[in-house]
């Protein structure tokens, strides 16, 4: 589920209505400055899709009809989450957009989440602000694995965040990073790669998030 606090709400965005000419269109992308913004039908409730500025200035370069409707270059129909999408479905869906459309509970239009706010929530999760190093760990992918690995680094330290990459099946090996908290000095934080590389779990990157 997405929370609220990082939607801009509708209220707090520049649209334009589905029944507006291309050439009122590139007025208000001009002079909100956005490059894209969303369709959205005549009572302001229904997503249409999205509007982008390149679009209209390529059809004005060739000629193109100006007093055409904005839904002839209507892009990303389809591309809109619900606030009750798993993240999971968020990133794959904003890939390749400068956001992605919100709906609510009733398929109404509710606000857009853009790259910026999904890309601070991950950078809060990574607690890199409250942090002392990121280790990064090598392991199988075994059974157990984590959950070993945190057990030894909390034989010294709490773990103030974790995140597991590589997760595809085909993957050797598997990189998961520890972020530990502020206050990890060097003499621990040498203890805890040792215990981890006597297990067999290789450390191979630290960041010094001090520095």
């Amino acid at each position: 589920m997405l929370f609220k606090s990082l939607i801009k709400p509708k209220d707090e965005l520049t649209t334009v209505r589905e029944d507006i000419t291309l050439e009122k269109a590139l007025e208000t992308l001009e002079k909100s400055g956005f490059r894209c913004v969303p369709i959205l039908d005549k009572t302001g409730q229904i997503f249409r899709g999205n509007i982008y500025k390149m679009h209209i200035y390529r059809h004005k370069s060739r000629g193109g009809d100006m007093q055409l409707p904005v839904t002839y270059l209507l892009k990303n129909a389809t591309k809109f989450v619900s606030l009750d999408s798993a993240f999971f479905k968020v990133f794959f869906t904003i890939k390749d957009l400068p956001y992605i459309t919100v709906l609510d509970e009733h398929n109404f239009f509710y606000g857009i989440l853009t790259h910026s706010s999904l890309l601070n929530m991950l950078s809060q999760s990574w607690n890199v602000n409250v942090g002392s190093y990121v280790l990064t760990v090598l392991s199988l992918g075994e059974r157990g694995d984590l959950v070993d690995m945190a057990k030894i680094i909390t034989k010294y330290t709490s773990i103030a965040s974790c995140i597991t990459l590589d997760v595809q099946a085909q993957s050797l090996v598997h990189r998961v990073l520890f972020t530990l908290p502020s206050g990890v000095d060097p003499e621990r934080l040498k203890r805890i790669v040792a215990s981890l590389e006597r297990k067999s779990f290789k450390v191979v990157e630290i960041e010094d998030l001090n520095s």
